[in-house]
């Protein structure tokens, strides 16, 4: 009974190092590397006290398709809405004056999440290689719910259907193969 035990426990540990995940990078970082190579960034806008954020993280951000397509296509920022670290886009300077230290809630709002548009958590948003904002997509989505929005910024199709109505039609129209 011991030696099953220890051999289930065993495959369970290593099947979770299996579980596919998403490479997150900071602002700093996804940056650095667009010098070198330039690629679409998908920004999670989230906050630590979230629990949509949460649930995101914890549900979609695992679903192995949705991992292998945002790695593949993006750079994956992890972005604290209410973190108290300046960064610099585009030789702006965004910082959080109203970050109060050891609070346990709600914390101010980082300049760069108004910056971004961020009026709700979590909050993706979609850049491309320019840092030029594509799209956002606000709440808690499973990884099916997500795809038409990856594949909208990832394959390019916001050049061609450009407007609020025409995205709403490929949307609409999209056959969801991640389920």
């Amino acid at each position: 009974m011991k030696v099953k035990l220890l051999f289930t426990a065993l495959i369970l540990v290593s099947s979770s190092s299996l579980i596919a995940q998403i490479n997150w990078l900071t602002m700093e970082q996804a940056l650095e590397l667009q010098k070198k190579q330039p690629k679409k960034m998908m920004i999670d806008a989230y906050t630590h006290w979230c629990g949509p954020c949460k649930k995101l993280k914890e549900i979609t951000f695992v679903s192995p398709k949705l991992v292998e397509y945002v790695n593949e296509h993006f750079y994956a920022v992890a972005f604290d809405a209410e973190s108290p670290d300046s960064l610099v886009f585009k030789g702006v300077t965004y910082k959080n004056p109203d970050f109060k230290p050891n609070f346990p809630g709600r914390n101010g709002v980082h300049q760069f999440s108004r910056f971004l548009g961020v009026a709700a958590y979590p909050t993706i948003i979609f850049m491309d290689e320019k840092g030029e904002i594509v799209d956002r997509m606000v709440g808690f989505r499973t990884a099916s719910e997500c795809e038409p929005y990856l594949k909208y910024v990832g394959d390019d199709i916001y050049k061609t259907y450009d407007t609020v109505e025409k995205k709403a039609s490929w949307v609409g129209e999209f056959k969801v193969t991640w389920n």
